[in-house]
């Protein structure tokens, strides 16, 4: 078998002779032969193959250490570790831009001290959780305070600790001072805070080698901190908020879902990603495996606005319609609350339902 010469080797396979040094260096693409006498690397035809496959990894970027796994598993297996990469790749592109977005906001945003003095502004709450009429326990925690608002939606076995755990790390916010400036490093402590509470509730659950595993347990967060004239949101996982602004109901969270990512890229549409399998699949959460890193943003407040807050629990069964419908009409937010709690229900209740709707208003 005539072998070939490092230079005739790179052209063959687009890799440098530079990078084919380091390969044989970390073990990954030893040469098949060293000449004794020149040192030169002379390498077989049949591995050709395997430095492409080295060559596409690294371009997306996956790490040298990791490759060489993957060059060591059959076809299928190696398509599965690719598979996985990709995924967590494409869910750490998401952070990064809804972080983008967020900065972009925050420095965009007009000097306080030049904008006229609003009118006081305060919120009207209520919140409820409820198990629904199919599953045997509530893993969904609500909170409707002065100042907070949350959703969380635990999921495994340990599923309502973790819940609990991660807006009860939140209700701290309700007592101490938060100027409006200093809202996002609040909000990106404040999530640090609930990780640690969902990982100290949850054990086990929470490590690495549990994801995908049924043991794995965890939970969406999604929360509002009021200051007094805007709304600061942190939001992990595809639990949701909706904004009813004059008549019109939006939705100001994007799902963390396998699915959602689906529909970005145009592999779904909508109507399909309602009904499939996956829906419910999480990219992002507080838990064991998990990517943590949370949407935030900044959300001027306007008198009459309605917010709410609510698990998948409502979303999946309940259309946005009706949810308008139901926010739109007069009256507490207890009552929507209610409401929105019994249509879950009068859907057939397949899940954990929980609810928090805020009203904004002038006055004391």
């Amino acid at each position: 078998m005539e072998l070939l010469t490092i230079g005739a080797f790179a052209r063959a396979t687009r890799l440098s002779p530079k990078a084919l040094r380091l390969y044989d260096e970390l073990g990954l693409l030893p040469p098949a032969r060293v000449d004794p006498v020149t040192g030169y690397r002379l390498y077989a035809p049949r591995q050709v193959e395997r430095a492409r496959l080295v060559a596409w990894l690294r371009r997306l970027g996956m790490p040298l250490v990791r490759i060489r796994h993957v060059c060591s598993l059959d076809a299928g297996a190696a398509a599965g570790e690719i598979r996985a990469f990709w995924a967590r790749a494409e869910a750490e592109a998401a952070a990064r831009r809804d972080l983008a977005h967020f900065l972009v906001d925050h420095l965009t945003r007009k000097d306080p001290a030049m904008a006229p003095t609003p009118p006081a502004l305060h919120m009207r709450y209520a919140a409820a959780s409820d198990p629904g009429l199919v599953r045997a326990s509530n893993q969904d925690t609500a909170y409707a305070g002065s100042r907070l608002l949350a959703v969380a939606d635990g999921y495994g076995a340990g599923g309502a600790p973790a819940s609990a755990a991660a807006v009860e790390a939140l209700r701290r916010l309700e007592e101490d001072g938060v100027p409006a400036g200093g809202l996002l490093n609040v909000l990106a402590d404040a999530v640090e805070e609930a990780e640690r509470a969902v990982y100290d509730a949850v054990g086990n659950g929470f490590a690495p080698e549990a994801a995908g595993t049924p043991e794995a347990a965890g939970t969406t967060l999604t929360a509002m901190l009021w200051t007094g004239s805007q709304l600061g949101l942190v939001h992990v996982g595809d639990s949701r908020v909706y904004l009813l602004r004059d008549g019109e109901l939006f939705q100001i969270t994007h799902d963390h879902t396998v699915v959602q990512a689906m529909v970005d890229e145009g592999r779904l549409t909508p109507e399909e990603a309602a009904s499939h399998p996956q829906r419910s699949l999480l990219v992002r959460a507080l838990g064991g495996g998990a990517d943590a890193t949370a949407e935030m943003r900044l959300q001027d407040a306007r008198p009459g606005d309605r917010y709410l807050l609510c698990s998948d629990g409502l979303s999946t069964v309940v259309a946005g319609d009706e949810i308008r419908r139901v926010l739109a009409a007069p009256g507490e937010p207890g009552r929507a609350v209610r409401e929105l709690v019994a249509l879950a229900n009068g859907s057939g209740g397949p899940d954990n339902v929980s609810c928090v709707v805020a009203d904004v208003v002038t006055g004391g």
